[in-house]
């Protein structure tokens, strides 16, 4: 079988390269290279079953191509972060929305099995129930969160009218091994590693309250999986939350890195962290339902954010520091 991994370099997409690699699929990726890493293919780009396509999912025609004779399509390219969206929209509906659509139309007249995609929780917006279930939302609450939320309703589409079968994962905070820790709109839990291996004190947003259901990689690897794999007919042409099902504040958060990197480093035990203003667009917390994945899917995660916290911080020290 071969899969299509697209924005195949970045964090989420190179851990599903190897792992799909590593379990006998011949896989394709499709990266531009303006988020994701050429670092990130090492442990596998001279693997006889793995293809690098470079190009922008922006082009139809590299959709094209990549989708040629392609069984599977696991969608990972965005240009991701609620921040960068505010800063520059334009850029991010091209590529979240107007990309989304290439390649929902390339896989569509390339026959594809199955396009499985990343949602994002951020479509819950100003809903402030919890936990967050996928049949309820808000409004949402940046253009990053519009353009993730059309993207559902784009697959929808293609799934009633053309009979594409879609399956879209509204990742919770994914964290883990080969998340950049670097740039403006490095993510949460990598940005405070590198920061406090470098003995600073790093800024968080708020008073430390806000919470979010961090979700370890193996996690979205598994779900991936099972929604690539299902033969339920009940469990495709629908959305998904992909967590753990647990909330930490960000000042717990604070307390379980510096517990698992003062294990290397006893010094980074007494760095204290500085409190910023909230961000704009973010919502106070985020919890996932996994009721539905268990259900239809089968989804059994395997990593708590401790668990996952361990791996992630014992990687981030042996390739980082």
């Amino acid at each position: 079988m071969k899969i299509l991994i697209t924005g195949g370099a970045g964090f989420i997409g190179s851990n599903l390269c190897e792992y799909f690699l590593n379990v006998g699929y011949s896989v394709i990726c499709l990266d531009n290279f303006a988020t994701g890493h050429r670092h990130n293919l090492d442990n596998f780009i001279n693997n006889f079953n793995f293809k690098l396509i470079e190009g922008d999912i922006r082009n139809l025609t590299d959709c094209q191509n990549a989708v040629d004779g392609v069984d599977y399509v696991l969608h990972q390219a965005a240009l991701g972060s609620v921040p960068r969206s505010i800063n520059d929209p334009i850029t991010t509906n091209d590529v979240n929305v107007s990309g989304f659509l290439n390649m929902l139309t390339a896989s569509r007249d390339a026959k594809v099995k199955r396009f499985v995609y990343a949602a994002s929780s951020s479509t819950y917006g100003d809903s402030v129930g919890l936990p967050k279930v996928e049949e309820v939302i808000g409004k949402p609450l940046s253009p990053y969160a519009i353009t993730k939320y059309v993207n559902e309703l784009y697959a929808e589409i293609f799934s009633k009218t053309y009979g594409l079968e879609t399956i879209g994962l509204r990742y919770f905070n994914v964290f883990g091994r080969k998340q950049d820790p670097h740039g403006a709109y490095a993510a949460v839990i990598p940005k405070l590693v590198i920061q406090f291996m470098n003995y600073e004190n790093p800024v968080i947003n708020g008073d430390g309250n806000y919470s979010r259901d961090f979700t370890y990689i193996d996690n979205v690897i598994q779900m991936n999986e099972l929604a690539m794999t299902t033969q339920n007919p009940e469990a495709i042409n629908t959305v998904y939350n992909t967590a753990f099902g647990d909330r930490t504040t960000l000042t717990q958060l604070v307390r379980l890195l510096k517990e698992n990197l003062s294990a290397f480093d006893a010094k980074i035990r007494d760095i204290e962290v500085i409190h910023g203003p909230n961000r704009a667009g973010d919502i106070p917390h985020s919890l996932a339902s996994i009721d539905k994945a268990k259900l239809l899917l089968g989804y059994k995660p395997q990593y708590s954010i401790q668990e996952g916290l361990k791996e992630a911080v014992t990687w981030y020290y042996n390739n980082l520091k």
